[in-house]
């Protein structure tokens, strides 16, 4: 948007897969992207895919809710305050880069990694954004588990989802990790990494069970790679 004094404001896209870590995205990482992108004076339209979700998961309980079913779009809204897109309204040509928060929404919703890993499926509007921002040159933010979307789609590219081992419990789901190599990408061990060639950039967020203001660092870091990038 230009502000009539010659100042141009990066327009970016985040790509939601529901509302709610279990079922759909993580609303802590989708909050602090947008924190991070407002602060960095960037302008943001949120958009999600028209799907029924994989199921709902009763998140007090931490199991299915029999008999439920949920829309992804619809979901989604709740997190954009009412003001999101289609996802195959998406058009690259009209943003300057999109973020992919996380949540297992990403690998239920948005692909099928939760069910077949490696043997995933991507949604076809997320391949399609993931596919024209890659050939348009223009950034790619991934997050948590989003990366395997990357991984998935675009092949050889470098991302981060942190750690290797489980150290613990303290990444406890450095598995995923075998699934990307598997996939053809180059997994890096840290916090946040900047593919410059592909220009992806990945952060593992809630992939580590670490202090919420560390994991608001780490998704800060990548918003200021991705803006950086972007050339605005």
């Amino acid at each position: 948007q230009d502000l009539g004094k010659g100042l141009i404001l990066p327009l970016l896209s985040q790509v939601l897969s529901g509302c709610g870590v279990y079922d759909g995205t993580e609303i802590h990482e989708a909050s602090a992207i947008l924190v991070h992108l407002s602060r960095g004076g960037a302008q943001v339209r949120m958009f999600a895919p028209d799907v029924a979700q994989m199921h709902v998961i009763d998140h007090g309980k931490g199991q299915p809710a029999e008999g439920e079913s949920r829309n992804v779009l619809s979901e989604s809204a709740r997190i954009a305050r009412g003001s999101i897109s289609d996802l195959g309204h998406l058009d690259v040509s009209n943003h300057d880069a999109v973020i992919f928060p996380g949540g297992f929404g990403a690998a239920k919703n948005l692909s099928t990694f939760a069910v077949d890993g490696k043997d995933c499926e991507v949604n076809k509007d997320v391949e399609r954004v993931l596919m024209d921002f890659h050939k348009a040159g223009k950034p790619i933010g991934l997050c948590c588990i989003s990366p395997v979307l990357a991984a998935r789609v675009l092949g050889k590219v470098e991302v981060t989802v942190g750690h290797e081992e489980e150290e613990g419990g303290k990444w406890p789901y450095a598995g995923t990790v075998q699934a990307i190599r598997a996939l053809g990408a180059k997994h890096c061990v840290k916090d946040t990494h900047v593919d410059q060639k592909n220009k992806v950039v990945t952060a593992p967020a809630f992939m580590c069970d670490t202090q919420l203001h560390l994991i608001f660092d780490g998704i800060g870091a990548m918003v200021r790679d991705v803006l950086r990038l972007s050339g605005k």
